[in-house]
């Protein structure tokens, strides 16, 4: 296998364990029958995933992250009840992606429907997930939809002279009252 896809190779190689999968079959049986969501994007073998098909999620709530790995991370890791739209990307003019290319257009018809109250915005801290999350908070703004950003900063357990400045510099701009 090549060097420039190691994690499709670790895919590979778990695969190949199993009676009868090779890597031609895994491949195949996976670019056949896993598709995008038709409500939130993530990756689906149904039209609507699990989250979205599921009665027991608060449809109220629409968390917008990168990815569908920042998906199962925020499910892993907090008691988040609500459901969520994965954009597959963030905004970056130089790659070539857009609004368009993020399936804003859907999201935009989404909040339009009025059912959604709060738009969280999970994107990655970074230039292109800050400017991702101006864009989505003007979407929501328009709708008429409360837009929320997650926290960035100091991390639980963190010591301040071990942290990155732009970290630093990050959470001290967005400090918040104690009282």
């Amino acid at each position: 296998m090549s060097d420039a896809a190691p994690l499709l190779d670790q895919l590979l190689e778990a695969l190949r364990c199993l009676p009868g999968v090779g890597d031609k079959s895994a491949l195949d049986a996976a670019m056949q029958r896993i598709g995008n969501c038709t409500r939130c994007r993530s990756f689906s073998e149904a039209s609507l995933c699990a989250l979205c098909a599921s009665d027991r999620r608060d449809p109220q709530l629409l968390c917008v992250v990168e990815s569908p790995a920042d998906l199962a991370a925020v499910e892993q890791a907090t008691g988040y009840r609500g459901l969520y739209f994965v954009l597959l990307g963030r905004l970056s003019p130089l790659d070539g992606l857009g609004p368009a290319e993020l399936g804003l257009d859907l999201l935009q018809r989404r909040l339009a429907e009025g059912e959604v109250q709060e738009l969280i915005v999970a994107t990655n801290p970074t230039v292109e997930g800050e400017a991702t999350a101006h864009y989505l908070a003007q979407l929501a703004r328009v709708a008429g939809v409360r837009a929320t950003r997650l926290a960035h900063g100091v991390p639980l357990g963190g010591e301040l002279e071990y942290i990155d400045r732009g970290t630093l510099a990050h959470a001290f701009g967005g400090r918040q009252s104690l009282g």
